[in-house]
């Protein structure tokens, strides 16, 4: 097994275990193919929910350039509703899963098709 689909299969626990969901795997793993090196990255490939300036990052290069989004408020609150499901204090809060519960949240798995 690479290490790339190790990472996936870690991600995929996380969704089952944290959200409590079936994780669609043909999304998931193209999540994590399109945040490339970063996922090999300790520092990269994870998001820490209390620091504003990442949470903006996350908005500013994923919501609005990748999946085309409009700046509205209600763009930090879904971030902050996945942070929140995710568990704030929890420290390994994996870049990809979060990307992936954002698309779906939004409905643009698509983006990735």
């Amino acid at each position: 097994m690479s290490k790339r689909d190790e990472l996936i299969e870690k991600y995929a626990a996380d969704i089952k275990e944290k959200f409590g969901e079936t994780p669609d795997m043909d999304l998931l793993t193209k999540v994590a193919i399109g945040l490339g090196p970063a996922i090999y990255n300790l520092d990269a490939s994870k998001v820490s929910g209390g620091d504003d300036k990442e949470l903006e990052t996350v908005k500013n290069n994923f919501l609005m350039k990748k999946l085309g989004m409009d700046d509205s408020p209600k763009l930090m609150e879904a971030i902050n509703s996945v942070i929140e499901k995710y568990g704030r204090s929890n420290k390994n809060k994996h870049r990809a899963v979060i990307y992936y519960q954002l698309a779906k949240h939004f409905g643009k798995e698509s983006i990735y098709n």
